[in-house]
């Protein structure tokens, strides 16, 4: 392997890594400025902002949809796209590229899915609530990787690098869910339409056509074919990425030329991480705390969110991981211990982005969204906080001083 195809290949790493990290910290602060003005005297405002209609198109043919839903159902679309390209990169060239290499990150991800929907499911079997138990699968890239990063060289690499394979395809999973459970009432028509694109779409690339706005234009039709499905629009963005070139053009090889898959990723990558996650969070995260906020967390939805995402998720992680490496199906990467795992298992539960949209989806009933977006934050933050001292404590007495080189 060449040093340019070498630096081709962990380059894109390098950079997720540094993004996210940041996003971690912006989406924090807007997450701040949420709460903030859901529970301050601009309450109405903030809420009233967000309900605003907007319409797209000429009259007789558009759409007219909320501020909150462009952005729900709009935005994230964009994010998800994004999301799939990674899934597309890992598969092609990082650490779900291989079997072996792909197992522990895949087990990691279906332990973290299982263990806190079932934990979820325990606490609301038989009510109203239970319909959220895809709520708790979630983990969130950006702050989970964020807090990692700001235990700097003391965490080897290889952990960032399994962070990141397990949350992208937890993220996977969470499309599987989305798209299966909380879509709509099918509308086969329009379904059977956007089917017709995506083998467009498909065609499109085993042509070799390289030009990105055919897949743009034809994956805003795809969209919205979705949209009036009944499947959730957002899982276009998915669909598009897959169909998205990772060759490129006149069969040059990898370090010779940029791929259309790469061009995206660049271009839209920076725009998920700095505007659209952060606006997503400014419009969802704002919850009214009130004088029921105690009796709102031990209410059977809180209770099964929180305990699914702090315990669920940790136990979930680490047993699979155990159960894949015993069984002789997976290793621990080098330089990464069982410690290491318990500790990110930990990190596992940091849902939000993934865990607000969800709810998003699951409750229509706005108590029950606000009890599930509350449950959510706390969870979050104490998983975080907890996942943070963990892997301090074993960094700080580990011997070994690992470098990120």
């Amino acid at each position: 392997m060449t040093k340019k195809l070498f630096h081709k290949i962990i380059q894109p790493i390098q950079d997720f890594i540094r993004l996210e990290s940041s996003a971690g910290l912006i989406l924090l602060a807007c997450t701040i400025i949420a709460l903030i003005l859901a529970n301050s005297s601009s309450q109405q405002y903030y809420i009233s902002f967000w309900q605003i209609e907007l319409p797209v198109g000429i009259e007789g043919l558009g759409l007219k949809k909320t501020l909150l839903h462009w952005i729900n159902d709009g935005l994230m679309c964009i994010f998800f796209f994004v999301v799939g390209l990674e899934i597309k990169r890992e598969l092609l060239i990082g650490e779900l590229a291989s079997i072996k290499r792909a197992i522990l990150p895949i087990a990691a991800a279906l332990g973290g899915m299982i263990v806190p929907a079932l934990i979820f499911f325990i606490f609301t079997s038989g009510t109203e609530m239970e319909v959220g138990w895809g709520i708790p699968m979630a983990t969130d890239i950006a702050f989970s990787l964020g807090v990692l990063t700001l235990l700097g060289s003391r965490i080897p690499h290889q952990l960032k690098v399994l962070l990141i394979a397990f949350a992208i395809i937890d993220d996977l999973g969470a499309v599987l869910v989305i798209a299966l459970f909380y879509g709509a009432q099918i509308q086969w028509p329009f379904l059977a339409a956007a089917a017709f694109v995506f083998f467009i779409l498909l065609c499109a690339n085993w042509g070799g056509i390289r030009h990105p706005f055919v897949y743009l234009i034809f994956g805003i039709v795809l969209w919205f074919m979705l949209l009036e499905s009944g499947i959730h629009a957002t899982i276009a963005g998915v669909l598009l990425a897959l169909t998205v070139p990772a060759r490129p053009r006149n069969k040059l090889s990898y370090e010779e030329a940029e791929t259309l898959l790469q061009r995206f990723e660049r271009i839209f990558h920076p725009w998920v991480t700095f505007a659209i996650m952060p606006i997503f969070a400014l419009a969802n995260a704002g919850v009214a705390i009130g004088e029921n906020f105690g009796a709102n967390l031990i209410t059977p939805a809180a209770l099964g969110i929180i305990f699914g995402l702090i315990i669920g998720k940790q136990i979930g992680i680490t047993l699979f991981s155990w159960i894949s490496v015993k069984a002789g199906l997976a290793e621990l990467p080098s330089n990464v211990t069982w410690q290491h795992i318990f500790g990110i298992g930990l990190l596992g539960g940091i849902g939000f982005t993934m865990s607000l949209f969800i709810a998003s989806l699951a409750f229509t009933d706005e108590h029950l969204l606000n009890i599930s977006k509350t449950a959510v934050l706390l969870a979050s933050l104490i998983a975080g906080c907890i996942g943070f001292l963990v892997l301090r404590f074993i960094a700080t007495h580990d011997p070994v001083i690992i470098s990120e080189k």
